[in-house]
């Protein structure tokens, strides 16, 4: 059975109500998924996330950009979990690379996989983000670098059926530079070859592997063509209403 397609929408530190409604309005113009070979998720900041769930259509889900390392406990200002899915939200995304990068926040592979892990073990699904700089390419460590990070966390996985693999190069994310369609295939490809080699055939066929950086209603459709790339996680785009147009991309996996 081929892998479903998978759309991510990160709106990351962006958003009022005004324009969270304003953006929800726009999207739910769009045809329904419900029926379509195609998920839909979109992480608004946690402090919206319940607004947007009663104004967003029902056939796109929300979900969370982050959670705490564990259990909820002394820890001012983290989100567990525990609390998302208190809320009756199933998706959350781990790893980004402003996770990984940004020097305020730092986050190593291990801290990571152990999100990965505890998320999982209260029954959240997981989109997990690898990917290299640009520093890291130019000198030719792109497998080196997507290797360890995707070691890290399949290390701590328990259900692969519930995790989606999110490659995002750091040099085309919010540059407007992009990977070519060949160079994201690349990449799909050596991490499906790596799960088939280290965890299992089975779960390099069903996994799906997305690609995000700089992803946008033109580029979407040659790169969706790509037989290991299974959909997008996009930012700055997902703030807008071309994100129904990569939504449709879809199509041109078929």
């Amino acid at each position: 059975m081929p892998r479903k397609f998978f759309v991510g929408g990160n709106w990351k530190c962006n958003g009022t109500q005004a324009s969270i409604k304003e953006l929800c309005n726009s999207l739910n113009k769009g045809d329904s998924v419900e029926s379509s070979p195609v998920e839909v998720v979109c992480a608004p900041p946690a402090i919206y996330a319940q607004y947007a769930r009663e104004h967003l259509r029902k056939d796109f889900q929300i979900g969370l950009q982050n959670c705490w390392i564990g259990k909820g406990g002394a820890y001012t200002g983290e989100i567990a979990a525990d609390m998302i899915k208190d809320m009756n939200f199933h998706w959350v995304i781990l790893g980004h690379s402003e996770r990984r990068h940004i020097p305020e926040l730092h986050e190593s592979d291990d801290t990571i996989a152990k999100k990965v892990e505890y998320a999982q073990s209260v029954g959240l699904k997981v989109i997990a983000c690898i990917g290299e700089t640009l520093e890291e390419r130019e000198a030719g460590r792109t497998q080196e670098v997507n290797e360890r990070q995707l070691a890290a966390i399949a290390g701590k996985v328990k259900d692969w059926n519930g995790i989606v693999i999110a490659y995002e190069p750091v040099w085309a994310i919010g540059t407007g530079k992009v990977a070519t369609p060949e160079q994201a295939q690349e990449v799909h490809s050596f991490l499906r070859t790596w799960l088939r080699n280290n965890v299992s055939a089975q779960v390099a066929e069903n996994t799906r592997i997305i690609y995000g950086g700089s992803v946008n209603g033109k580029n979407c459709a040659e790169l969706a063509k790509q037989s290991d790339i299974d959909g997008f996680l996009v930012g700055g785009a997902s703030l807008k209403p071309e994100f129904l147009d990569i939504v449709g991309s879809f199509r041109s996996s078929l």
